[in-house]
C-alpha cells in the first residue's frame, strides 16, 4: 500500500512539472475541459428543472401520475393533443366498473373518470346580448309590472338598443358611397337599407311599446344580422366528476364565481381560455402591452410586435361604442375630456380614438383610465359568470349535439394561470358531456321508453324482421285521413321536452349515477407519486385480470406533444453535448499526441532506467486526468454559478404558452443538483482519459533505444 503510495506522488510531481512547465498547451486543455464541465451542469440544471416544471404542471392540472383508457382506441391519449390533433378514443362504457377495480390496487389514492374534447359555444353579438336583455324587461313590464326599478332599466335598454341602431345607420351611410346597389343581390341590399331607416326612425321607437314583441321580432330577425360580429367560437373542455377533480388536482382553483355544486349539472370556464377568446379585444391588447412592458422590459418604440398591437386599437373602437347607452356614453365623455385634456364638445368617437392611442409615454396612465371609466360600464367578456350557454358539438352519430349549461365560475391552476394549455380547458360536470356527445344517461333512457312505449314499438328478431316491417295479410289497424294539424298538441310536447331540459339541469345526482355511464379515460393519483412505474405494472395486471381491455401509461407518455417537445429539447442537449465532447476530444489527443512526440526522448531515458510500460501509461493519463479534474471543478463551480446569477437574475423568462407549461410559472428558476456537479465531473475525466489513451500507445510503441538516439 506504501509503495503504490509513493507512486502515485511520483506521478503527481511528473505531471505538475509537466503541466506548468507547458502552460499555454494545459491552459487550452484546460479552457475546452473547463467549457465543457460549465455546459454540462448548466444544461443538466436547466432540464431537471423543466422536467420538475412539467411534472408540476401536468400532475397537478389533469394527468395524475397516471392513465388508462381504452385499449381498442385508434389514437394512443394524449391529453393535450398529438401532431395529428385531439386523440380519437373508444369510450370506457361503464367507469364504474373500472373505478372499483383500479381502487382495489394498493398504490392507488384516486380515479378521476375524464373525457377531454372541444365544441363550439354560442357567443351571439353586442346588438344580441342587448335585445335580449331588452326582451327580459319586455316581458315584466307586459305582464302588468309597476315596479320603478324595472320600468327604469327597460327605458335604458330600449335606448341603448335605439343608439346602437343610430350608430349602424350611420354606418351604412358612410358605406353606401361604395355599394353597388345594383349588382347581384341588389334587392336584399335595399331591403337591408329600407329596414334599418324603419328601425332608426322616432316613429318606430314612439309606437314600440304598443307592441314590443312584434318590434323586437323585427329588430332580431332584419337588424341584428347586420352586425358581423361571430356568434360562436371552440371550447375545450374536460367532462368529469367535478367535486372529484377539484379534490384530486392540487393546482386547480375557482378564480371567479363559485364552484358547481355537488352533483349537479354547469361548467367552469378556464380562465386564461376566457382572457385569450371571450374578452373585448382591446380590453385583451391592452392586457397583453402591459404584460410584455411589465415583465419582459419591452417597449413599444422598438418592439414591432407591440406597434402592431396598438394600431389593432384603433380598428376595434366601434366595439365599444355599441356597448354604451345614451347615460353611459354622456358619462363617459364628461370622464374622459379632463382626463385626456380634450375640448369640452369633445365627441364620444374622438375621445375613444385619443384613449387607444398610446405610446410608451402614456400607456400606463391610459391603460388605468380605461379600467375606471370604461370598463365598469362595458361587458369584458362575451360570456359571464351566471349567464346559460348553448354548446354544440358533433355526437358520437354524427347529428349535432347541443346542451345549455350554467357557468357557475372561472377555473385557473395555480403557478401556471397564464398558460393556455392547462388554462384554456373548461370543467363540465360529466351529465353534461354525455349528453352532449349522445351518450346513454338516465334521463335520456327515460325518454325513450317513453317514446318506445307511445309509439308501440317493441323488440323484433332479426329473422321475422321483414315479415313485421313489409308482411302483409295482418288485418288493419287503423286508416288514415285528412285532418288539420293541431298546432297547440305540437306546442305542448316542445314544452314538455323543455320542462324536462330545464328539470335536469337544477337536478341533484349521485354518486353512483355519475360513476355509471361513460368516460374515455381516467386520471390515477398514486399514495406515494415516486412510485410510478411498480404502479403502473399493478394497474396493468389488474385491469388484465379484470379482462377490461385498457391500457395504461404514465403521465409524461400521456402528455402527448407537450412530452414529446421536452424530449426533443432533451435530444438536442444531448447532441450539443455530445458534438462539442467529440471535438474536444480530438483537440485533446492532438495536443496529447504532439507533447508525447516531444517527450520520446526522456520516456525513453525513463524506460531504459527501469521504468515500467504502465509506469509511463499511467504518468501520461494522470497529466490529462489532472487537467481534467482540476479545470473540471473550476467549470462545475463556474456553473453553478451561473445557475445562482440566473436565479438572481429572476429565471429564464418563459415567452411562450408551451414555455409557461413547461416552467411551471412565469419564469425557469434552475436549480443546482449535486448529480449534475457528479455528472459532469464523470464526463470530462472520462473524456479526458480517453483522449490520452492514444498518445500513451504511441509513446510505448517507441523502444528505449530508439528514443534515446532521438535528437529532438
Amino acid at each position: 500500500m506504501s509503495q503504490r503510495l509513493d507512486t502515485l506522488r511520483v506521478l503527481m510531481r511528473i505531471a505538475v512539472r509537466n503541466l506548468v512547465a507547458s502552460r499555454v498547451r494545459t491552459v487550452i486543455l484546460g479552457l475546452i475541459v473547463l467549457v465543457g464541465s460549465l455546459i454540462v451542469v448548466v444544461g443538466a440544471s436547466v432540464m431537471d428543472s423543466i422536467d420538475r416544471g412539467m411534472r408540476t404542471s401536468i400532475q397537478g392540472s389533469l394527468g395524475g401520475q397516471l392513465q388508462v383508457y381504452a385499449a381498442s382506441s385508434k389514437d394512443p391519449l394524449a391529453l393535450y393533443g398529438g401532431m395529428m390533433g385531439m386523440s380519437r378514443l373508444d369510450p370506457m362504457e361503464d367507469f364504474s366498473k373500472v373505478k372499483e377495480v383500479l381502487l382495489k390496487v394498493p398504490e392507488v389514492k384516486t380515479v378521476v373518470p375524464l373525457g377531454i374534447d372541444q365544441a363550439l359555444v354560442a357567443t351571439g353579438n353586442a346588438f344580441d346580448g342587448a335585445l335580449e336583455r331588452l326582451r327580459g324587461d319586455a316581458r315584466l313590464v307586459v305582464a302588468g309590472t309597476t315596479d320603478p326599478a324595472v320600468q327604469a332599466s327597460y327605458q335604458k335598454r330600449k335606448g341603448h338598443v335605439r343608439r346602437m341602431v343610430d350608430l349602424l345607420a350611420g354606418d351604412l351611410r358612410q358605406a353606401s358611397a361604395i355599394v353597388d346597389f345594383d349588382g347581384r343581390d341588389a334587392a336584399e341590399r335595399k331591403k337591408q337599407v329600407a329596414d334599418l331607416h324603419r328601425a332608426s326612425d322616432p316613429a318606430f321607437w314612439a309606437a314600440f311599446d304598443r307592441d314590443p314583441y312584434a318590434n323586437l321580432e323585427f329588430l332580431e330577425n332584419r337588424i341584428a344580422p347586420l352586425v358581423m360580429d361571430s356568434g360562436f367560437t371552440f371550447i375545450g373542455y374536460v367532462g368529469t366528476d367535478v367535486e372529484a377533480f377539484m379534490k384530486a388536482f392540487e393546482l386547480a382553483r375557482v378564480a371567479e364565481g363559485q364552484p358547481i355544486p355537488p352533483g349537479q349539472r354547469g361548467i367552469l370556464l378556464g380562465k386564461q381560455y376566457a382572457e385569450e377568446w371571450l374578452k373585448l379585444k382591446n380590453a385583451r391588447r391592452l392586457d397583453q402591452i402591459k404584460d410584455a412592458r411589465d415583465r419582459r422590459h419591452r417597449t413599444l418604440a422598438k418592439d414591432e410586435e407591440l406597434q402592431r398591437w396598438a394600431r389593432e386599437l384603433l380598428g376595434r373602437l366601434r366595439e365599444i361604442d355599441l356597448q354604451l347607452d345614451p347615460v353611459e356614453a354622456e358619462a363617459v365623455e364628461k370622464a374622459l375630456r379632463p382626463a385626456l385634456g380634450a375640448p369640452a364638445d369633445a365627441p364620444l368617437a374622438d375621445l375613444l380614438k385619443t384613449l387607444f392611442t398610446v405610446d410608451d409615454a402614456n400607456f400606463d396612465a391610459r391603460y388605468k383610465l380605461f379600467y375606471d371609466v370604461l370598463a365598469p360600464r362595458l361587458r369584458l367578456y362575451q360570456i359571464s359568470v351566471g349567464d346559460t350557454i348553448t354548446i354544440k358539438a358533433p355526437g358520437k352519430t354524427g347529428a349535432f349535439n347541443s346542451v345549455n349549461v350554467k357557468v357557475y365560475g372561472m377555473v385557473e391552476y395555480r403557478g401556471i394561470e397564464k398558460s393556455g394549455i392547462a388554462g384554456n380547458n373548461s370543467i363540465m360536470d360529466l351529465q353534461t358531456f354525455r349528453d352532449l356527445y349522445g351518450y346513454m344517461t338516465k334521463e335520456k333512457r327515460a325518454e325513450l321508453e317513453k317514446l318506445r312505449a307511445g309509439l308501440g314499438a317493441r323488440e323484433v328478431s332479426r329473422d321475422e324482421a321483414e315479415a313485421v316491417l313489409f308482411g302483409g295479410g295482418a288485418p288493419v289497424e287503423a286508416e288514415t285521413s285528412a285532418a288539420a294539424i293541431d298546432d297547440r298538441a305540437l306546442l305542448a310536447g316542445v314544452g314538455e321536452k323543455r320542462a324536462l331540459a330545464e328539470a335536469a339541469t337544477w337536478r341533484v345526482y349521485g354518486q353512483e349515477e355519475i360513476d355509471h355511464g361513460v368516460a374515455l379515460n381516467a386520471a390515477i393519483l398514486l399514495k406515494d407519486p415516486r412510485r410510478i412505474e411498480p404502479a403502473r405494472l399493478a394497474v396493468q395486471k389488474a385491469v388484465d385480470d379484470a379482462k377490461l381491455g385498457l391500457k395504461v401509461m404514465d403521465w409524461q407518455e400521456a402528455s402527448g406533444i407537450v412530452g414529446q417537445f421536452v424530449a426533443m429539447l432533451r435530444a438536442i442537449l444531448f447532441v450539443a453535448i455530445l458534438i462539442f465532447f467529440v471535438v474536444a476530444l480530438v483537440i485533446i489527443n492532438n495536443a496529447m499526441v504532439m507533447a508525447a512526440l516531444q517527450r520520446v526522448k526522456e520516456i525513453g531515458t525513463m524506460r531504459a532506467i527501469g521504468a515500467q510500460k504502465g509506469f509511463v501509461t499511467w504518468m501520461l493519463l494522470t497529466e490529462v486526468a489532472a487537467v481534467g479534474l482540476l479545470f473540471g471543478l473550476a467549470g462545475a463551480a463556474l456553473g453553478g454559478g451561473a445557475v445562482a446569477l440566473i436565479r438572481a437574475s429572476g429565471g429564464i423568462p418563459a415567452t411562450s404558452d408551451l414555455l409557461f407549461f413547461l416552467f411551471s410559472g412565469p419564469a425557469l428558476m434552475p436549480r443546482l443538483d449535486p448529480a449534475s456537479v457528479v455528472l459532469s465531473l464523470a464526463v470530462v475525466l472520462s473524456v479526458s482519459v480517453l483522449s490520452g489513451l492514444y498518445p500513451a500507445w504511441i509513446a510505448l510503441k517507441v523502444t528505449p533505444v530508439e528514443a534515446m538516439a532521438t535528437e529532438e
